[in-house]
């Protein structure tokens, strides 16, 4: 556990190093997407990341009614999460009802009956009863307060003891998964775009077994030793320091940059180009995505007078057309 502590705030520092700020707020709010696509899926959420972002976008996607409101609440929590103190019982109550707007009957408000999680016919956890919920929510955030443990550890007992505890009828998971991230920007800004929730679904019965195997041991350290080992990889993956550091990008984004090319061109040229009609949809779908991921940048042509927005290609989107066209 020391290890990997150590290992990822290395690995943080290098990012912090090569990621510069303005760079750092581009990435932010594409692997938020990520980052929610992850947390929701995990829950049985089966919205893609394209579909996530088209709802983002205001545009109607093919899914039930609550997996779209679960898109829209869990896009309002992020948003708001700067906003958020994590040793706040205020403020952890007020961000259960954003997240969970919409989706429970009263959101916000800790639970008044027995919870458990069941897997198929098995319970695999019985939650504390209902009227030790309170207690033990704030004993929990007082830990957070004035704990002296490294932040990643702090952030990974956290959200171990949050999901033992229970404390909402539903969106326990993600709100602990909210609140560990919270917990980390706190430390290190840059966590806030780490899409430590991807991870997690991609490993998720990973994620669950982890839980259980704290809760047979009575401790969380086989949980701890989960979260960091998937921190680490995250990072990892996001790059070591040097030019490698990648952004995934969607389809559209692929399409864009293609249709770009070497030299600038406008939005209407663009749209003309990827035979599309409706700008709010080219906007929302390819050129915001594309601009946040930091493939392309809005340019001015030479020509004497002429106002009219242009695009061009980054150094990072030249790379990603090379690769594309191999």
């Amino acid at each position: 556990m020391l290890a990997l502590v150590a290992g990822i705030g290395e690995r943080v520092g290098q990012l912090e190093a090569f990621l510069p700020p303005e760079r750092q707020l581009l990435l932010r709010r594409a692997n938020q997407l990520r980052t929610i696509q992850g947390s929701l899926a995990i829950e049985g959420n089966t919205l893609s990341l394209d579909q996530v972002t088209a709802v983002v976008a205001g545009k109607r996607v093919l899914g039930t009614t609550r997996e779209v409101q679960e898109v829209r609440g869990a896009v309002a929590a992020y948003e708001r999460m700067g906003t958020w103190d994590p040793g706040s019982r205020d403020h952890l109550l007020a961000a259960h009802s954003v997240l969970m707007a919409g989706l429970v009957d009263k959101p916000g408000r800790f639970r008044t009956g027995a919870a458990g999680i069941q897997r198929g016919e098995q319970v695999v956890h019985v939650a504390p009863p209902a009227g030790n919920v309170r207690a033990l929510i704030n004993d929990l955030l007082t830990y957070v307060r004035q704990s002296e443990d490294h932040p990643l550890i702090a952030a990974c007992v956290f959200h171990y003891e949050f999901e033992f505890i229970h404390p909402f009828v539903d969106g326990n998971g993600r709100m602990g998964r909210l609140w560990q991230t919270l917990i980390l920007s706190r430390w290190r800004p840059l966590f806030a775009l780490v899409p430590v929730e991807s991870m997690i679904r991609d490993q998720q019965a990973g994620y669950y077994e982890a839980l259980n195997a704290s809760n047979r041991a009575g401790e969380s350290t086989p949980f701890i030793r989960f979260m960091l080992q998937i921190i680490h990889d995250t990072l990892a993956a996001m790059g070591n320091g040097t030019d490698q550091v990648t952004v995934q990008v969607t389809e559209q984004v692929h399409r864009l940059i293609k249709v770009l090319g070497a030299k600038p061109a406008s939005a209407r040229d663009l749209m003309t180009r990827l035979h599309l009609r409706h700008r709010p949809n080219f906007t929302a779908t390819y050129l915001n995505p594309a601009l946040e991921s930091g493939v392309i940048a809005m340019t001015r042509p030479d020509t004497p007078r002429s106002s009219r927005q242009q695009y061009a290609l980054t150094d990072r989107g030249r790379a990603l057309l090379a690769e594309t066209t191999k």
